[in-house]
């Protein structure tokens, strides 16, 4: 859902950089899953997630001083799968996607999706075979279908671009 970038004063907020184009979503979830390199735990939300910018401010439970806060830069704030709303039609988790095989109208296959991230303008999916890397728009002019049954990403995309 977001990244914890830096503390946020001296009493144990930290800033939190969301991945979400809904940031007021975080307020919805009592308890975070917070880690890196999958080295994960469970904290409660001790004081209100806040919008501050373009970024939002929260206190952890166990987290009441600034150099606890600054233990916990760099980590990544998830929460649980189940905890989740249900997705619309034609709507998809980044997670769901990641390691869909991805394959051009041609029945080409192009890759695997290692991962997706916002570029500003729109997201955009990184496909990896071997080591040829592409970098592919998440629009609807070049995502023609997701089919997760079947584990594959159907593109307008060709093997030279």
């Amino acid at each position: 859902m977001g990244r914890i970038v830096a503390p946020y004063g001296l009493k144990g907020w930290v800033r939190i950089e969301p991945y979400s184009p809904d940031p007021g979503s975080f307020s919805a979830y009592p308890a975070w899953w917070v880690g890196r390199n999958g080295d994960w735990r469970e904290l409660k939300v001790a004081e209100s997630v806040l919008q501050h910018g373009t970024s939002l401010v929260a206190r952890l439970e166990g987290c009441s001083e600034r150099n606890a806060a600054l233990a916990l830069k760099g980590s990544e704030v998830a929460v649980e799968r189940a905890a989740l709303p249900r997705n619309a039609n034609n709507e998809f988790y980044w997670a769901d996607l990641v390691g869909l095989k991805v394959v051009n109208v041609k029945d080409e296959e192009l890759g695997v999706v290692a991962g997706l991230f916002e570029n500003g303008a729109h997201p955009v999916m990184r496909v990896v075979e071997g080591e040829v890397e592409r970098l592919l728009p998440f629009v609807e002019q070049v995502v023609q279908q997701v089919e997760l049954a079947q584990g594959r990403i159907r593109v307008e995309w060709e093997l030279d671009w």
